[in-house]
């Protein structure tokens, strides 16, 4: 079916477009920008006052099917996306059994075809995120992997990384490094320092991050391969990636909403929601870290959405699960604590959020340029709502904003020329 946009504010940075016009919209494709476009049929979508944008891009997302469907399925994943404006979301392999070869692979991809978003899987750097021995990466190239990565499990052995990078330079694709040293941060729930100290809980020290950063910096310099750093958390972290991409080394890298809006002291021991991992870190960090957003050291936000059944997060907070669920309440966030403050311009927001993650990962990507791939989020940046748990769509409820005021919700997604949400609601 054929759509018709009017009115809206076209937005995409990539392409630089920042107008006022219509769209039409036939098949996959956008067939037409101006005005008046002749149109004939019913799906008309009056857009005035608001901001017709590419389609969001997660490459950073905890889906849990296969063997976690409890916590969260590919299909209630894609919903929370298409609810939260995103059309294409990346899903790390940590699940049971994890992504670390093709039969599973293919199995992600007939579940992820009946999602109402492009679901694409990352496959695991090791077999079994065991960190031992590398997974045949032509195999689970040709399953359809768009990365490797063992997030959740750190790759200790450097000669084992330094082959996935040699490997990454090879075929094109990158590795996807969760930083994190477990010697340092063992035990650890929250962030080291006097926040830590005065709860009486056992902190996860920067350090932590910041060896395995340097560790992973100084291989990628070595082999050339495509690095990229996930869920970056702090201020030292920034600077070694800053350097070393003025330095050319080939490194890309990916922040959260969470490590950009809360710091440590959000910690209380009667909130869960408050414990992830790389952990809250300090308000230094979190000004290190918008800096970094504004002078593009920083290549992309990602929400790194990890829902946990409500039983797991009621356990104490030394024995409940890190994470927290994103993907509903990102753009509503960033527009509101970011745009809206002055931190960022809404093009500057848009492109880390569409086209830098999707280019990446070698991703298709909305365009608002006739002939440009059909996957379009409409916002309405004066729309208001409370960020209410219950009615989310994906199956987990943990995030540590339920209550919060915010402006700027996405109110359609567009997947290939098809709407999959309206108003809110996401159509099966």
């Amino acid at each position: 079916m054929d759509t018709l946009i009017t009115g809206a504010r076209l937005l995409d940075p990539a392409n630089n477009v920042d107008i006022h016009a219509d769209v039409l919209v036939s098949g996959e494709r956008i067939v037409a920008i101006g005005y008046n476009l002749p149109f004939v049929g019913n799906n008309c979508i009056d857009a005035r006052d608001k901001v017709l944008i590419p389609g969001l891009v997660d490459i950073h997302v905890h889906l849990r099917e296969p063997g976690r469907e409890h916590k969260e399925t590919i299909q209630s994943g894609g919903r929370a996306a298409a609810a939260g404006g995103y059309t294409a979301v990346c899903a790390m392999p940590n699940t049971w059994p994890p992504l670390d070869n093709a039969e599973i692979l293919r199995y992600f991809a007939n579940k992820a075809s009946h999602a109402p978003v492009r679901c694409y899987p990352i496959a695991t750097i090791t077999k079994g995120q065991r960190g031992q021995e590398l997974t045949p990466v032509l195999d689970l190239m040709a399953a359809g992997a768009v990365a490797f990565s063992d997030d959740g499990e750190p790759v200790s052995e450097a000669f084992v990384f330094r082959e996935a990078l040699q490997q990454s330079r090879i075929h094109h694709l990158p590795v996807i490094a969760h930083c994190e040293d477990k010697r340092l941060s063992a035990q650890g729930v929250m962030h080291e320092g006097e926040r830590s100290a005065l709860l009486s809980f056992k902190g996860i020290p920067a350090a932590a991050e910041e060896s395995m950063v340097a560790r992973d910096l100084e291989l990628a310099k070595e082999t050339g391969g495509r690095l990229h750093i996930a869920h970056v958390s702090t201020a030292l972290s920034i600077q070694m990636i800053r350097e070393a991409k003025a330095s050319g080394i080939p490194v890309t890298c990916e922040v959260t909403p969470h490590h950009l809006l809360l710091t440590d002291e959000f910690v209380t021991p009667t909130d869960t929601n408050s414990k992830m991992n790389p952990p809250l870190r300090t308000a230094q960090d979190v000004h290190a870290l918008r800096l970094a957003l504004k002078d593009k050291v920083i290549d992309c936000i990602a929400t790194d959405h990890a829902p946990h059944h409500a039983a797991e997060k009621a356990l104490p907070y030394q024995d409940a699960p890190f994470g927290i669920v994103g993907l509903e309440t990102a753009l509503p966030l960033l527009i509101t604590h970011l745009v809206n403050t002055g931190v960022l311009a809404l093009p500057e927001l848009v492109q880390l959020m569409s086209s830098n993650p999707a280019g990446i990962l070698n991703l298709p990507r909305g365009e608002i340029v006739p002939g440009g791939l059909a996957d379009l989020t409409l916002v309405d940046l004066h729309g208001v709502k409370t960020v209410t748990p219950g009615n989310f769509y994906s199956l987990g409820q943990n995030t540590p904003f339920a209550g919060l005021t915010l402006w700027g919700w996405p109110v359609m997604t567009m997947v290939n020329g098809k709407i999959v949400m309206r108003d809110g609601v996401v159509y099966e």
